[in-house]
């Protein structure tokens, strides 16, 4: 069965194709981009020192200047980003390069919220070239992407993710500023030739490095909700490791990512316990109910430090439950606050265990009444995402 064909059978998956990235997809909007770019007086500069560098470079490794398809992938714990190039859509991509991330900011783990200094995890592309970047030449992500928006923090899921220079990181990556004039330049003429979505994967780790992978599966043992979305990533690194071609992927009702190699079930039993999963509980209100957007968002009582306060509370009452095998876990929450304010339908959507999360969704039920988020002027209920850690740092 085709991977289109399985998702149309199954309820509650959807195509995201534009919104994770159109790779290999071309346009003639950009023809000019290369001219935008020596019309500013440092860009003409960095193009003058360092082109003539690259081409040689390809020169010598077989390769065809300028590439007109990209495709970048780096790894965290490995503090390094790959650049591949091809020419041609169907040919296969070739390693160009490999450079060292100088710096490094935040643990394994995807991205969730504003100010928790992760580089994100997962299938970005370039969204905005930046050549008068305080950090030398930026690349800007398109962070938050579709899975991201789905499961990090509705109100506050971060942003401004970039790939720049100067060597410095609060959840980018950095390279130094002689390398980042290299990667520019190649993401500059792939744009030019049109490709317009220029895809960045981010894995924890190189998956061939063992040493790198131990410290993976180590650190699994402490946060094993994160397994999931390692095995979805392992298997886009396998995939091009073996084909040299992007996987299609996509993204499920859940904000999973799913590719071609994982798509079907490996078994008629592992088929059989996806189709009669049961539903948690119902939820209370229809989604066309709830506010997609709202003028302003709903107010714990004592605000957002009130909130925090909950928050930390629930965590400390919550590490008696912690199992014997979890130093701490990542639990993220799901509830509607409606119009009247009452918070309802609280579920732990991953994390936690099964004896603490029936408590952390009553604990959510049971909070006080909030003032409710409005929309041109008229309370609304709305559907939001917490995420909590559960443990000691």
């Amino acid at each position: 069965m085709s991977l289109k064909k399985y998702f149309l059978a199954i309820p509650g998956t959807i195509f995201l194709f534009s919104a994770i990235c159109l790779h290999g997809q071309t346009s003639v909007t950009s023809v000019h981009f290369m001219d935008l770019q020596r019309s500013i007086p440092r860009m003409n500069e960095i193009l003058k020192r360092k082109e003539d560098t690259l081409m040689k470079q390809f020169q010598e490794k077989g390769l065809v200047w300028p590439a007109n398809y990209i495709y970048i992938r780096s790894f965290k714990y490995d503090s390094e980003l790959e650049i591949w190039v091809k020419n041609k859509k169907e040919e296969k991509y070739k390693l160009f390069k490999t450079y060292k991330v100088c710096a490094l900011a935040g643990t394994l783990g995807p991205k969730r919220m504003a100010g928790d200094y992760q580089v994100p995890e997962g299938v970005y592309c370039i969204s905005e070239f930046n050549p008068k970047s305080l950090y030398h030449l930026s690349l800007r992500l398109n962070y938050p992407n579709a899975s991201d928006r789905f499961l990090s923090d509705l109100s506050q899921p971060g942003g401004e993710i970039y790939i720049h220079g100067s060597c410095v990181t609060v959840g980018c990556i950095p390279l130094t500023d002689d390398k980042i004039e290299e990667v520019y330049i190649l993401a500059a003429h792939a744009k030019d030739m049109g490709e317009d979505f220029i895809p960045v994967h981010i894995f924890p780790v190189n998956f061939r490095n063992q040493k790198s992978l131990a410290y993976l599966n180590k650190y699994l043992q402490t946060f094993p909700e994160y397994a999931p979305l390692i095995r979805n990533l392992k298997n886009m690194f396998f995939y091009f490791e073996k084909n040299h071609q992007l996987p299609l992927i996509l993204v499920n009702s859940k904000g999973d990512y799913v590719t071609e190699d994982i798509a079907m079930p490996e078994s008629k039993t592992e088929a059989a316990r996806i189709r009669k999963k049961p539903i948690h509980k119902p939820q209370p209100i229809k989604d066309e109910d709830l506010a997609t957007s709202v003028d302003n968002l709903p107010l714990y009582p004592g605000g957002n430090e009130g909130f925090q306060g909950f928050l930390d509370s629930l965590s400390r009452v919550e590490m008696k439950d912690l199992d014997p095998e979890q130093k701490k876990t990542f639990v993220q929450v799901e509830y509607i606050i409606d119009d009247g304010g009452n918070p309802v339908w609280a579920v732990v959507l991953r994390g936690g265990n099964d004896t603490m999360n029936p408590k952390i969704e009553e604990a959510f039920e049971h909070m006080p009444i909030w003032k409710p988020a409005k929309h041109y002027g008229k309370n609304i209920g709305i559907k939001l995402k917490q995420s909590i850690m559960i443990g000691e740092d």
